[in-house]
């Protein structure tokens, strides 16, 4: 079942408001204080090309798919002074044979560490799963010691597994490495912990 992407409050500190090029200026602000990690969980921006341009169609294109629930990506924002904190949703990029969705998202740097990609990861879960039960998979760098912490939580929290048959190279910056791959399914119940 499609439906459109739509707000998630996570709590006092955390919104969810969905990506569009209303909000392009602040992000790229983000995106340039954190450019090495941009870079890796977005692989696909071309650093020799115009950055804004890219964003903006990245935006648009985002932001129309996700009205017709083809995709969903939403801005972190912390509500009482609409900082954007980071960026995370699900595209239908998979590797596995056994998942529906792939989940990233990228935290800029000067809030990583406050557990805002944990609170969002689960809130975007929790989201996707309201509707019908789908499966979702996670791929995290071996190397991101924070990023494997924060996967490793997920997949305990929703029972989740590794799927080795999902890994994936993916090249940044001239540098292949294999992602690894995890698998969750989300559904009306919820986390099972």
């Amino acid at each position: 079942m499609r439906r459109a992407t739509s707000s998630i409050r996570v709590n006092e500190e955390l919104v969810l408001r969905p990506a569009s090029n209303l909000r392009s200026k602040e992000l790229i602000e983000a995106f340039e204080e954190t450019w090495p990690e941009v870079n890796r969980a977005m692989p696909w921006i071309n650093p020799d090309a115009n950055l804004k341009e890219q964003i903006s169609e990245f935006l648009s294109e985002t932001e129309r798919m996700g009205r017709a629930g083809l995709l969903h990506h939403w801005i972190m924002i912390r509500p009482w002074d609409n900082a954007i904190l980071g960026l995370i949703g699900f595209d239908r990029v998979t590797r596995s044979g056994q998942a529906s969705w792939n989940l990233g998202y990228w935290v800029r740097s000067s809030e990583q560490n406050h557990g805002i990609a944990s609170r969002s990861i689960e809130a975007v879960l929790s989201w996707m799963g309201e509707v019908e039960e789908i499966s979702v998979e996670l791929k995290v760098d071996p190397l991101n010691k924070a990023g494997r912490s924060t996967v490793a939580k997920v997949v305990r929290n929703w029972e989740g597994r590794r799927c080795i048959e999902g890994d994936s190279s993916i090249t940044v910056a001239g540098v292949r490495t294999i992602h690894e791959c995890h698998v969750v399914t989300v559904g009306p119940k919820g986390p099972t912990n």
